[in-house]
């Protein structure tokens, strides 16, 4: 048996990677691997998991070969899901399973990082990578070997910076020189990148129904995303041992440049993806279909990726715009209902590592601000302007509804405290840099956001 630690429950695990370990159990006629569920933060709550014996289902819906399919899978690979901040023993327990082979996560892009004031006794209050040092720590002292760690955090060399965590945690609490050296020769930290669109449980009553009879019985946990899937892994240790390649639900790549697949996927999609939402948002749509049936916003995806993006990814620029055209195609998909505030989760990390590099190449080669990236940060930053709080976090107002901001909350308190927009782009610890040091930039957002508050078109 091979078992997977999983931190995260979220809908893009349960249709990407769990989806994946399921079907290779089907088609092996028998189960070779197994994923344990771990709830990385305190909030939310299993119950569905136990309610539904951790079965679920998943419907890819899109087109295939040109016709249109809505594909229902039965998702039977999750062994169980751990409460850690309930009950650790089954957590701790896991550590020391020498069945126990790959661990994967999905924290965001905010969620592998380090913080000197984590204490190695606390759990709640700590980061991802120091609960992973901790369950580390507790193999090496039950004497197991090491693991394949497959981060899927849309971060560059998300496996690379997870490790570098680990050791700051290793320096900060002062750990056994023996477990840095197992840590270091034992574990395998594999980059990896994902790429499939999911837009999760179902959020109209006509949807619910409609997925409730292609299924034949409710599903609390039940996930939609597009039947496209990428999973490009570093091939690193003994994982090409632990998965399978080809098409397996997902495709899955074993390579040793995880790096092209990355930029391309980060660039033109989820910076695509992360340019679009807030003047989605404040043009009052509310999926990504409906910004690709809208004729103006669908131009600025089309120009965006054309003119900013594409020809900053690598120098096949044919087989970029190849990938781009793609791109569209899927965010068009009309069965996809992608919530602009889904995307909208965590924006500000999400611009850092998905735009701003590509906003950099473009101004270090043509010398110019590129105009359509200036123009998706100022809607950013006009929508992030608007935060105000409620009894249940933060808000803003958009075209014909209000919206919740869910990001970092001392980003969203700036703002609610009346900070300015140039006083934000200025802070290093937000952004790694002063973006207003970037030559037009501040002056270019301002101007945008005071015409953007004025109902004036910039698209």
């Amino acid at each position: 048996m091979i078992k997977i630690l999983q931190y995260g429950e979220g809908n893009f695990l349960r249709t990407f990677v769990d989806a994946y370990f399921d079907c290779l159990n089907k088609e092996a006629g028998e189960k070779k691997y197994e994923v344990h569920i771990v709830k990385p933060i305190p909030f939310g709550t299993l119950d569905a998991f136990a309610d539904q014996n951790n079965r679920y289902h998943t419907v890819l819906r899109g087109a295939v070969d040109g016709k249109p399919v809505e594909l229902v899978h039965t998702i039977d690979v999750v062994a169980q899901a751990i409460d850690p901040f309930a009950d650790d023993a089954p957590y701790y327990a896991l550590a020391r399973d020498p069945e126990l082979a790959i661990i994967v996560s999905n924290t965001t892009e905010a969620g592998i990082c380090f913080s000197e004031k984590d204490d190695i006794g606390g759990f709640a209050e700590i980061t991802y990578p120091a609960k992973l040092t901790r369950l580390l720590l507790e193999r090496w002292r039950a004497g197991l070997p090491g693991v394949h760690l497959l981060p899927v955090e849309l971060i560059d060399s998300n496996a690379d910076v997870l490790a570098d965590c680990v050791e700051k945690y290793i320096d900060l609490w002062q750990l056994p020189e023996e477990f840095r050296r197992w840590n270091a020769q034992q574990n395998h930290y594999c980059n990896t990148l994902v790429d499939r669109i999911v837009s999760g449980h179902p959020r109209t009553p006509e949807l619910k129904a409609h997925l409730t009879g292609l299924i034949g019985e409710e599903d609390a946990l039940c996930s939609v995303g597009e039947p496209f899937g990428l999973w490009a892994v570093e091939n690193k240790g003994n994982v090409a041992a632990l998965l399978c390649e080809g098409v397996h639900d997902i495709e899955v790549v074993l390579t040793d440049d995880i790096l092209y697949y990355k930029k391309r996927k980060v660039r033109v999609l989820n910076g695509s993806h992360t340019n679009l939402v807030p003047a989605g948002l404040l043009h009052g749509a509310v999926t990504v279909y409906d910004c690709l049936t809208d004729e103006k916003l669908r131009r600025f995806v089309q120009d965006t990726l054309t003119e900013e993006i594409n020809p900053f990814v690598s120098d096949d620029l044919a087989a970029t715009a190849a990938f781009a055209a793609s791109v569209t195609d899927r965010f068009g998909n009309p069965y996809l209902d992608h919530q602009l505030t889904s995307i909208a989760l965590n924006s500000i990390s999400k611009w850092k590592a998905r735009v701003l590099p590509t906003f950099k190449d473009y101004f270090a080669a043509r010398g110019m601000l590129p105009r359509r990236l200036t123009i998706g940060f100022a809607y950013l930053m006009a929508l992030y302007a608007s935060v105000y709080k409620t009894a249940d976090g933060y808000a803003a107002d958009v075209p014909g509804r209000t919206v919740a901001l869910q990001d970092d909350a001392a980003y969203l308190e700036y703002f609610t405290a009346g900070g300015s927009i140039a006083g934000f782009m200025a802070d290093t610890a937000v952004w790694g840099e002063d973006l207003t040091a970037i030559p037009g930039f501040a002056d270019a957002v301002a101007a945008h956001v005071a015409a953007i508050r004025r109902g004036e078109e910039l698209l």
